[in-house]
């Protein structure tokens, strides 16, 4: 917001300064240089920091960690910035241009926090483009082998992934290893071709079947996700009925759906036809209905398998490798790993066997 429109913000009351993300790295600086001029921090209203963001070259990430510590499944983001074009999306022009964190801090940083969490979330505006900013030949595959040689991390997961990034040797990597979360998440959006066009997406419905399949084909009981838009301008009855056809037959989990709303500055919000806002809203709701029922076959279908599970900070409830939530039948701390018996599907997860949960459990991992 910072980034996009900052002459909002200075005109709100108490506002000091206005830093956007092509100036965060020099907050420190800025607090100096008006404290020194002032002698105190008096009020600089409609004082704006807002720089041309494509000039940012630096990754910056805040630390991982809160003041507490006591954060399970702690995000590590090692990836900012985008340099695809989608026509609905703002983010490039407010984050700027990919840029990755260095591998040795990526390293330093999951080592860390490996001695603490026994599981770490790796994440990224653009997570699949990690090192190919940074002039060397390294992909996430290769970090991903090297976060598993180098650390003694229990589980490592992927957030989202663009469909085109999730290679033959990074799908193999997730296949062979089971420290990493059998999770495959790649953003959709549409299941149209002409819309998928429209939105300026790197793809086509092929190409992203072509991956999706191959991971099931590999990960046949992972966790596969999705984000989807609905009533992006000009899409036709025809057009919504492709993706909805579309995710019917594919073999997904869940479903992340987001109504197209416009952003100020985007090309989308210059297209013809924008959808009536209660077409836009019974379409979503046709999705999130048809994401649910794929999401209860799902965990029906896991019923009286074994799954290792997180523990979190609520000591009744663990979350599966492939994504579901375990509702524990006794209390674990939090942040260790166990393997329990499935003995039932609740209302929005799974719950663990009661013969399972009244053995000592030799599967912890310390």
């Amino acid at each position: 917001y910072a980034q996009r429109d900052p002459e909002a913000l200075a005109d709100l009351p108490g506002v000091r300064w206005v830093v956007g993300n092509s100036h965060k790295t020099q907050i420190p600086d800025i607090i100096a240089e008006h404290a020194a001029a002032a002698g105190a921090l008096t009020p600089y209203h409609g004082n704006i920091h807002v720089g041309d963001i494509f000039a940012q070259h630096e990754f910056l990430s805040a630390p991982v960690e809160d003041s507490s510590g006591d954060r399970t499944r702690p995000n590590l983001k090692i990836q900012d910035g985008c340099n695809n074009r989608c026509t609905f999306c703002v983010i490039p022009s407010v984050r700027g241009r990919s840029r990755s964190a260095p591998l040795h801090e990526v390293v330093e940083q999951v080592r860390q926090l490996a001695a603490k969490y026994r599981e770490v979330v790796l994440s990224g505006i653009n997570l699949g483009r990690w090192g190919r900013d940074n002039g060397i030949s390294m992909r996430l595959h290769d970090l991903v082998r090297t976060l598993l040689t180098e650390t003694s991390v229990a589980r490592l997961r992927l957030s989202s992934v663009e469909p085109m990034d999730f290679s033959n040797e990074l799908l193999e990597l997730m296949a062979s290893e089971p420290r990493i979360a059998p999770h495959w998440h790649a953003p959709l959006q549409s299941g149209s071709d002409s819309v998928l066009k429209r939105m300026k997406r790197r793809y086509r419905v092929r190409h992203y079947e072509d991956r999706m399949q191959r991971a099931y084909a590999l990960l046949p009981e992972a966790a596969f996700g999705a984000d989807v838009m609905v009533g992006f301008p000009g899409e036709t009855d025809a057009e919504f009925e492709e993706t909805r056809a579309f995710i019917e037959r594919m073999p997904y989990t869940y479903l992340h759906v987001f109504t197209y709303s416009e952003r100020p500055g985007t090309p989308a919000q210059d297209l013809a036809d924008h959808v009536p806002m209660p077409v836009r809203k019974q379409r979503n709701a046709v999705l999130r209905e048809l994401g649910a029922a794929k999401n209860m076959e799902f965990r029906r279908g896991l019923d009286g398998k074994r799954l290792s599970v997180v523990t979190l900070e609520n000591e009744r409830f663990g979350l599966s490798g492939n994504y579901v939530k375990v509702e524990l039948h006794k209390p674990y701390p939090a942040n260790e790993i166990h393997e329990v018996e499935i003995g039932g599907v609740t209302e929005t997860g799974l719950a663990e066997s009661r013969a399972c949960a009244a053995k000592d459990s030799a599967f912890v991992v310390l």
